[in-house]
């Protein structure tokens, strides 16, 4: 007898794809002759079904721990596949385009689309590095509000204002 962990239109953290997605649906596994579901799946738009074990509610959800600060995100670049680089001399760096790998695995990360980066590949290519550095910038607002609560009473408030912008930064990017 299977009873729904989550329900639609709840928001869930996907562990195997690493990324936060809404349920479109609870979908029950029947069997013939038995009054209740013997197992259920929800679909969350990514392409296949996931079990309950393979998603974490975001009541339950740590997000902390999605962002490693000792993880190293790396710029790197691959191949057109869409066009070859006398085609695209344009380009800051003809022939490829920039890709965030964003685990240990060389396949895991961030990739623009080639008509998305053909349109402004200037912007993408400082998309990517922000992106790149981005576990380094999280890590230093986490350090900046520690200091700034330590240092609380001696604080100017130029730096006060600048810890809560911080503090919602962060905020953001937990939530």
């Amino acid at each position: 007898m299977a009873i729904a962990a989550f329900h639609k239109g709840q928001r869930v953290y996907v562990e195997p794809v690493g990324t936060w997605a809404l349920i479109e649906a609870v979908i029950p596994r029947w069997t013939k002759g038995v009054e209740v579901p013997m197992g259920i799946v929800y679909d969350v738009g990514l392409g296949r079904e996931f079990t309950e074990e393979e998603l974490v509610g975001i009541e339950t959800a740590d997000t902390t721990d999605f962002v490693d600060e000792d993880a190293q995100w790396r710029l790197t670049r691959a191949n057109n596949r869409w066009k070859p680089a006398e085609e695209c001399h344009h380009h800051p760096y003809p022939g490829t385009h920039p890709v965030v790998i964003t685990s240990d695995a060389e396949w895991g990360g961030w990739r623009v689309p080639a008509a998305e980066y053909d349109l402004n590949p200037n912007r993408i290519e400082m998309q990517a590095r922000i992106i790149a550095q981005s576990v380094q910038c999280v890590a230093l607002l986490r350090r900046f509000l520690q200091y700034a609560e330590d240092q609380a009473d001696n604080m100017p408030n130029q730096l006060g204002d600048m810890a809560e912008d911080a503090r919602l930064i962060l905020a953001a990017i937990e939530s």
